[in-house]
């Protein structure tokens, strides 16, 4: 079981944590460079194309862990299995709770007409801040994995 469990655990938590990864470092800063104009439709073309690998990502890490926390055969990869799951339960948290509602918003204006209040609305910093928030939090889910290589080679 843990030849079929481990390798899912380590693509779906790198994967995500990869793409995680490129809106933090490429994504999000370029966001925040784009003028109002420009940053709504492409805001909104980005969304459509992480949906819905990032949710299928992290939920095959979070699955996969989950079984190995329960499976593993020892102590040591069961724990680290398990931080592994607890810390994908709460990017996935992040994401369904700060970034989506974000997307969504987004995904609804018109980039001709933007709210009155932009700059009271704007949401990118609070975008760019939560990913980073749920981008460490796949990276040391990824790091967990990785580590629970080594206990049971």
């Amino acid at each position: 079981m843990i030849r079929v469990l481990l390798p899912l655990a380590l693509m779906g938590s790198g994967l995500a944590a990869g793409g995680l990864m490129i809106s933090a470092l490429g994504g999000a800063p370029l966001l925040l460079a784009l003028s109002t104009k420009d940053y709504i439709p492409v805001h909104q073309f980005l969304v459509t194309r992480f949906d819905p690998f990032m949710p299928i990502a992290l939920l095959t890490g979070l699955a996969a862990d989950v079984a190995l926390a329960a499976t593993a055969p020892n102590a040591a990869a069961r724990g680290l299995a398990a931080a592994g799951a607890a810390l994908l339960v709460a990017a996935v948290a992040v994401s369904i709770t700060k970034n989506v509602p974000i997307n969504k918003w987004v995904s609804r204006l018109d980039p001709q007409r933007p709210p009155a209040d932009w700059a009271a609305v704007d949401p990118r910093m609070r975008w760019r801040n939560w990913n980073l928030v749920r981008t460490a939090l796949a990276v040391l889910a990824l790091l967990c994995n990785a580590a629970l290589v080594s206990t049971v080679v």
